[in-house]
């Protein structure tokens, strides 16, 4: 898997969009009468000390997201991380610990692991994504094919991989697809009314599927263009076609079997839903010593 330097992870979260996902999640958990089992069991003044263990060799990310849970429930806990997000770890290895009131420990537990095990399963699945076409010029991209409600953390987790993101939303840039084109009537028509509509710092991208597409969508200079489900050769031609004037891209029949080859036709960025809907969980495990 790709190297993941210590420091080299992307810009922190934004603080708001945590603690809200934090707080329905808990809410979820909690429901009316909060943890009975908890409750029931463990003392008021109990202390105990968690211990974040991965099990399996992997990359870390959603640490902040482990912390809010903890501390949304009880400031007083302390939540100490040993490693960064965007790090590797190794079977075994101690990732976090958590301190304090034991009722809170348990009662936040299920939330952290469930946002860090999802999160850096992503970015260990990236990850394997970004080795094999780490010899290349092509990037992995992910797309807007995420969970719903955890698109900006799987996103997150996707660039701690050392991946790439597409746009987030339908807000933040234009991708005309096929549908657009057959509604519109054409290649060329569709990028000319895009350009009309949109503000000078918005970019245009243009999904085709054949070359006699490209070759439409050239004259009409889209900002980037997408070659979608073409066979290895068809790609290699059509990046001779744009011959560096703008990025390419690659989509389509992506899947850790199928991307080195992509990637070598020559392609900028190789967009794929796998390295979000698909990756398995990071096997990560909570270990309990009591104080």
């Amino acid at each position: 898997m790709k190297e993941i330097k210590p420091g080299s992870n992307p810009p922190a979260l934004p603080v708001l969009l945590v603690q809200d996902a934090v707080r329905a999640t808990l809410s979820e958990d909690l429901g009316l009468a909060g943890d009975i089992t908890g409750a029931a069991t463990i003392g008021a003044t109990k202390k105990a000390k968690a211990v974040f263990n991965s099990r399996e060799e992997g990359i870390i990310s959603g640490l902040d997201l482990a912390r809010c849970a903890f501390e949304t429930l009880d400031p007083g806990l302390s939540f100490s991380p040993l490693v960064q997000d965007g790090e590797r770890v190794k079977p075994g290895q101690d990732i976090a610990t958590i301190e304090g009131a034991a009722r809170m420990v348990l009662a936040g537990e299920r939330v952290a692991l469930n946002f860090l095990c999802h999160l850096s399963g992503i970015a260990t699945y990236t990850a394997r994504f970004a080795d094999r076409i780490g010899h290349t010029r092509a990037r992995v991209c992910c797309t807007r094919k995420t969970h719903p409600g955890l698109r900006a953390f799987e996103k997150y987790a996707v660039k701690c991989g050392g991946g790439s993101n597409h746009r987030y939303g339908l807000d933040d840039a234009v991708l005309i697809k096929d549908n657009h084109i057959a509604v519109c009537g054409g290649v060329a028509a569709a990028i000319k009314r895009a350009r009309a509509f949109v503000g000078h710092l918005t970019k245009i991208e243009i999904e085709v599927d054949t070359l006699e597409q490209l070759s439409e969508a050239l004259e009409a200079k889209p900002d980037v263009v997408m070659l979608d489900n073409m066979t290895l050769d068809q790609l290699r031609e059509g990046v001779a076609m744009v011959d560096g004037t703008i990025p390419v891209e690659a989509s389509g029949n992506v899947d850790i079997d199928t991307i080195q080859a992509i990637a070598e036709t020559g392609v900028d960025m190789i967009s794929t839903s796998k390295i979000t809907m698909s990756a398995p969980t990071l096997d990560i495990g909570l270990d309990i010593k009591i104080r």
